[in-house]
Formats: structure tokens, sequence, C-alpha cells
């Protein structure tokens, strides 16, 4: 399975870009005091599901996910800010809400079935690496 293959991945990717063509439309002020912040959260859900997602061990992808679950709740708070401030209309937070609560409805139920379907699994063919009995004096020069 490819990264790009994974729902969650794909919505928290849809998600960023969706913050971004809304915050892009405020002003200098808005954008730089956070806006800035809420996309760097909105982003992060999604690349921190990426980057888990490149870890080999179970406990190292979960650890990345709960991270991405950690940026979903900040980019909820500044959401709500930008709502409390008049940067977007109650229909975009509602949207916006409803859509992070979504993700991490996903996002949890993502990180339960890891146990279920990774376990102790290999997530890269060994073939890629050679042959595990190759002696390994045939790649040395020890001349």
């Amino acid at each position: 399975m490819d990264l790009e293959d994974l729902r969650i991945y794909q919505q928290s990717m849809d998600f960023g870009e969706k913050i971004w063509n809304k915050v892009i439309t405020w002003d200098r002020l808005a954008i730089d005091t956070f806006g800035k912040q809420l996309i760097r959260s909105s982003d992060s859900i999604a690349a921190n599901i990426s980057e888990g997602f490149g870890r080999y061990h179970l406990k190292e992808i979960k650890h990345f996910c709960y991270i991405a679950r950690g940026s979903l709740f900040e980019s909820k708070t500044w959401i709500t800010k930008a709502k409390n401030r008049k940067l977007i209309a109650l229909s975009d937070f509602e949207e916006f809400v409803k859509e992070l609560k979504d993700l991490g409805i996903k996002l949890n139920n993502y990180i339960k079935s890891l146990d279920k379907n990774i376990g102790n699994q290999i997530k890269e063919d060994p073939e890629n690496y050679g042959n595990s009995n190759t002696d390994l004096s045939t790649f040395m020069d020890y001349n």
C-alpha cells in the first residue's frame, strides 16, 4: 500500500489545502499573528501521518499518529479563534469543525487498526535489500 492510498492521508491533505485557501484571503496582521500557525497545524496533520507511515516500527508509526491528533486539536483552536475574530463565517467554522471531527474519528480508527494490520509485519519487501544469506565479505574489500 502506498501512502497516497490512505484515506486519512488524502482527507488530511485536502483539509490543509482548504485552510490555506481561506487564510491567504486574510489581511496581513491576521495572517502573521495566527494564520500561519493555523496553516502549520493543519498541514502537520498530514505531515505526521506520512512521517509515521515511513517508519518501520509500530510504536514509531503510532507516535506520529498521536502527534497528528494533537495537531488536529490545535487546528480546532485556531479555527475557533478565526471565528471569534470574525475572519471566517459561521458556516465555514461549522464545516471545518465537522471535517476535523470526522478526521479525528478516522485517525483514531487508523491508530486502532495498526495493531491488527501491521503487528510484526515487515512493511517493505526484503527483496529490495538482497538475499539475507549473502556473505558480507563479497561487498567489502579487505585488501
